[in-house]
């Protein structure tokens, strides 16, 4: 039921948004692991984050989305990495990555509608379904990936 909504959703966007703007966090902890999630409408792990209301701008609706999705709340900025075309995935969308270091997670979330699972991993021990475009960005970060301006 939650794919149907979800691609009801995505379809009316594209008929009725001429472009889309998502915001997407990597989330570092101390330890230097990041932080994925699982949803519950798509396959593999990705960094949280979500699409761009209107009247928001994609700050805040990086905090909304890293608030809702994975319980953590920023407490410094957050650093623009890139804004990355995802036509391959849906037509006309962008997504701008940040990188996000500064920030807490007083109560890590429960499994919900939307979020089945979420966690921290070392870069060298990402789950096996890892989203290749999750992958991709993970190693332009760490400067071993060569920069793409494609999600």
């Amino acid at each position: 039921m939650t794919r149907i909504l979800t691609r009801l959703r995505q379809s009316y966007w594209r008929m009725s948004r001429p472009l889309t703007l998502g915001a997407q966090g990597c989330v570092v902890d101390p330890d230097g692991r990041i932080l994925l999630i699982r949803h519950t409408y798509r396959p593999g792990w990705h960094f949280p984050g979500g699409g761009v209301e209107k009247n928001e701008t994609v700050e805040t609706a990086l905090a909304r989305e890293l608030k809702e999705e994975a319980g953590v709340e920023l407490i410094g900025r957050p650093r623009l990495i890139g804004i990355y075309a995802n036509f391959r995935y849906f037509p006309s969308d962008h997504i701008a990555l940040f990188l996000v270091e500064q920030w807490r997670q007083p109560v890590p979330p429960k499994p919900n509608w939307e979020i089945r699972d979420h966690g921290f991993f070392a870069v060298e021990q990402l789950p096996e379904d890892t989203h290749p475009a999750t992958r991709a960005r993970i190693a332009e970060i760490r400067g071993a990936g060569v920069l793409s301006e494609l999600w």
